[in-house]
């Protein structure tokens, strides 16, 4: 599966990203974050598989998206074949108002294992603790955020000043954000984007050491996706905190709402593909480069079984006669 399929889903959040790239800086949301979908489900009914959406975009409505349970991929429009039965997860612009803004850190993204492979989350917010391959096994949710630091720096053989830790910029992180600078580390407050957070902070050379906080539930899916392929970690629980919440799971098969998610618990498959492309530049990868012969993409896909790690430059050439390819 990997092999047949990672360069088709590469073309999925690279169309994905130019289509919404183009509404950067407009201040439309929405527009930004509809561009993405549209051109990431018309993609991806061109891929030679048979797909299901696990994490979507959530129901059907009125506008074509890509919502829980559909059924994607060129298995539902061309019969004869035996195409690979694949679940998918999606989030087809991350840090929506980032792009909307011109704000850096806005990425499509797609993860896909084999069937039962990727964590049907709840849309509910998570706890969450991610940290790089240095440091997986040494920290618990449970844990003191100071006790976590102290053991991420003794991972890393550094001072816990040295350390900086990414957490979303929002009223319910006060005490996180007061515990953390208590330890002397520094902290890197971000709008939006603790997926693209989570993968900076598996990749050496990023200068992000972990990242605290609450945020989406599907979001810390496709974060397991993309760490069961770079050897990173994290640990997640579903903050019930209504009853209608608590309604959700039970609907869901999920009976203990207090349990710890690690991240072979999120995205268990054996087969995984993970997929990112900028919009806006980030940490990790550049945004979008419109430029008079074409359009400059970078992208980053991981595979866990063929243990491949690919950062990908497209560049997507005008149809003029007259093209020149330039170096750089």
């Amino acid at each position: 599966m990997e092999i047949e399929l990672s360069l088709e889903f590469l073309r999925v959040v690279e169309q994905a990203a130019i289509e919404s790239a183009k509404t950067m800086g407009l201040g439309d949301g929405h527009k930004a974050d509809q561009a993405a979908v549209e051109s990431m489900r018309k993609v991806m009914d061109e891929v030679p598989m048979d797909g299901t959406i696990v994490i979507g975009e959530g129901e059907r409505d009125d506008a074509p998206m890509l919502f829980i349970g559909e059924r994607i991929g060129a298995a539902q429009h061309v019969r004869g074949f035996n195409f690979p039965a694949v679940d998918i997860a999606v989030d087809p612009l991350e840090g929506t108002n980032l792009c909307a803004t011109g704000a850096p850190g806005s990425i499509t993204v797609l993860a896909a294992s084999e069937k039962g492979g990727l964590l049907h989350a709840p849309d509910l917010y998570m706890e969450k603790i991610v940290v790089g391959p240095s440091s997986k096994g040494a920290v618990n949710l449970d844990a003191p955020v100071a006790d976590n630091l102290h053991a991420i720096a003794k991972c890393l053989d550094r001072d816990v000043e040295d350390l900086v830790i990414i957490v979303l910029d929002r009223p319910r992180h006060e005490k996180l954000i007061a515990d953390i600078r208590a330890t002397g580390a520094r902290i890197r407050l971000i709008g939006d984007g603790d997926l693209s957070a989570g993968i900076s902070a598996a990749v050496v050379g990023t200068g992000v050491h972990a990242v605290m906080g609450i945020g989406g539930a599907p979001e810390g899916v496709l974060t397991a996706a993309a760490l069961r392929c770079l050897n990173g970690e994290i640990q997640a629980r579903l903050v019930v905190s209504k009853p209608e919440h608590q309604e959700r799971l039970e609907k869901m098969g999920i009976k203990d709402g207090k349990r710890i998610y690690k991240t072979e618990d999120l995205a268990p498959g054996k087969k995984i593909i993970f997929a990112c492309t900028g919009v806006t530049d980030g940490n990790l990868l550049r945004g979008v480069r419109f430029f008079g012969e074409g359009i400059r993409t970078q992208s980053l896909i991981v595979t866990l079984e063929e243990r491949q790690v690919r950062f990908v430059d497209t560049v997507t050439l005008d149809k003029r006669p007259d093209v020149k390819v330039r170096f750089n």
